[in-house]
């Protein structure tokens, strides 16, 4: 009789809470390693302008998620501007968060990216996301179209725009060199892929299959 190894038990579904700005990330990232048994909820990216909202809402996506019966739960934010208050939720319900003041710097790689803060202190990070919606996300919101003078009250002590892609995409290098024009910047490009995002999704996928073997 011929022996047949039994199968692999499937992963247990893990659902992300993420910022809207990373959902194209995470849904490349899930796509490229075949991560089917993730699914992401994503929260509005216009929390990104107010970092209060953002602890009170992931703990009522996690609460949510627990109600449906959700077991693996993992948080695609960095600290993000809450000072320590998303860090006490993620540690009030038992779950992970990605690691990181803000997604500039897990896209750069959070080693690297503090290791040469010194030198980009003075500068205004741009990522896919805000070079295709410079104009609805920052332009209207601060009111640079309608207040052209609020410009340098904003950005005048940053010296130059680092574009941080995530993709070889012509297009929205040139979106962002066209929005460091407008804000009166320097124009530096570097190529970032994913950075620490991948390996962040990655891990926590392992362990929630490994947990459930």
């Amino acid at each position: 009789m011929k022996f047949e190894p039994p199968e692999a038990p499937s992963p247990k579904r893990l659902r992300i809470i993420a910022c809207g700005m990373i959902a194209r990330e995470i849904l490349a990232i899930r796509e490229q390693f075949a991560l089917d048994h993730i699914e992401l909820k994503c929260l509005p990216a216009i929390y990104h302008h107010y970092p209060d909202r953002i602890a009170p809402a992931v703990e009522r996506a996690i609460r949510r998620a627990r109600r449906e019966g959700i077991e693996r739960i993992f948080v695609g934010y960095a600290d993000c501007g809450t000072g320590g208050a998303l860090d006490k939720i993620c540690e009030k319900y038992g779950v992970d968060r990605i690691a990181g003041p803000h997604c500039f710097s897990f896209y750069v790689g959070n080693e690297a990216f503090a290791e040469r803060w010194d030198d980009d202190m003075t500068s205004f990070f741009m990522t896919d996301f805000l070079a295709r919606q410079f104009e609805a996300f920052l332009v209207k919101p601060l009111g640079l179209d309608r207040h052209p003078e609020l410009r340098d009250m904003y950005f005048g002590n940053y010296t130059k725009m680092i574009y941080l892609a995530q993709t070889d995409d012509p297009e929205l290098s040139r979106k962002a060199e066209e929005a460091a024009a407008f804000l009166g910047l320097a124009y530096e490009r570097r190529f970032t892929g994913f950075g620490d995002l991948t390996s962040a999704i990655r891990k926590e996928s392992s362990r929630n299959t490994l947990n459930h073997t």
